[in-house]
């Protein structure tokens, strides 16, 4: 496994505003400044995006600032029929002013719109809280909620990522993963209601910041929960950034991160309802994903262009600790995605 680990604070932009220090950390130790950032405003994305799930629905609420494209938005997909609604609110040219936090431990993601907001709100302890209210979810209901999502006992370990890519020096993706949130609260929806408790309720952090190449095409997937009585968790995912100082892909046990090096994903060309394989370069991950469901959507804006098409499932299969201990796991809650970007 030949990947840069960083265990010490780096930034991930030298006093000009270029690129540096590309590798993985077990935690964010990376320091980020946009205001080093000499690219056009329009280039520069930043996102935070939280997966809930209950053993009954997935929920997925999202803040993008794409530069000229920006967007809040909320999908609910019931993981016991077919059923699924998105409320996506656009925002043309924003440019920077949502405001998204330079670090993803701290600082609060704020969006309001006539009918919908949508808070990341971040606390002392790691703990985060989740407000929404959607007045307008479709089909005459309205969608409201407050969720909070706290760490394993201990504290846990993040996978942070800082990519490069090879043919354009000024596009880079600084990256947090965190697969193991305990999930508590209450979303309702019309009449119904969905509940997470502490043991039945799990949540994944996904938080990019970075200065997008011309173009890219991305795949990743991720899950948690329990397995064997313990928890766990994953992410793999890769694109055309460069991977050779560390890539997108780590096991979590019980909040501990293991490494994975190269994961390739083995995805049905014909069917994406069927179900998938996911391998690894050095035979330390091996499992299945069993999809449920898929969605898709499109965002353009004059040249640019952002594509992404999900499926959500279960996966189980086997994994190789960085100690060497084998675990088994199985219907681990999650999804994959695909997504194309191009301006």
């Amino acid at each position: 496994m030949s990947q840069n680990e960083v265990t010490e604070a780096l930034p991930v932009l030298d006093s000009g505003g270029k690129p540096q220090n590309p590798g993985w950390a077990r935690g964010p130790v990376f320091s980020y400044d946009p205001a080093l950032l000499w690219v056009p405003r329009r280039r520069i994305s930043e996102s935070d995006r939280y997966i809930l799930h209950s053993p009954t629905h997935m929920v997925v609420l999202e803040v993008r600032d794409d530069g000229w494209l920006g967007l809040i938005g909320v999908s609910v997909v019931s993981l016991r029929d077919k059923n699924r609604s998105t409320h996506v609110k656009k925002s043309i040219f924003p440019l920077g002013s949502f405001g998204m936090p330079a670090a993803s431990g701290s600082g609060s993601v704020r969006q309001k719109r006539k009918d919908a907001s949508l808070d990341f709100i971040a606390m002392d302890g790691g703990v985060k809280i989740i407000k929404t209210e959607m007045l307008n979810f479709g089909r005459g209901r309205s969608l409201r909620g407050q969720v909070v999502l706290s760490e394993p006992e201990g504290g846990a370990q993040s996978l942070a990522c800082n990519q490069m890519w090879r043919g354009d020096k000024s596009a880079f993706r600084y990256s947090r993963y965190s697969p193991w949130y305990f999930v508590e609260g209450v979303i309702q929806i019309g009449s119904h209601e969905i509940f997470f408790t502490r043991g039945n309720g799990w949540g994944i952090f996904e938080w990019h910041r970075g200065a997008r190449p011309g173009k890219d095409i991305r795949v990743w997937a991720a899950a948690c929960g329990l397995s064997g009585g313990r928890l766990l968790g994953f992410c793999t995912g890769y694109s055309f950034a460069d991977p050779s100082f560390g890539t997108e892909n780590a096991f979590f046990v019980d909040g501990k991160l293991h490494k994975l090096d190269k994961v390739t994903f083995h995805i049905p060309p014909a069917d994406w309802l069927a179900p998938w394989r996911f391998t690894s370069n050095d035979n330390s991950l091996e499992m299945t994903f069993h999809p449920h469901q898929e969605r898709s959507e499109r965002n353009r804006i004059f040249f640019q262009n952002f594509a992404r098409r999900q499926v959500f499932g279960y996966f189980s299969g086997k994994v190789v600790l960085e100690d060497g201990q084998e675990i088994r796991f199985v219907n681990l809650t999650g999804f994959a995605e695909r997504s194309k970007t191009r301006f």
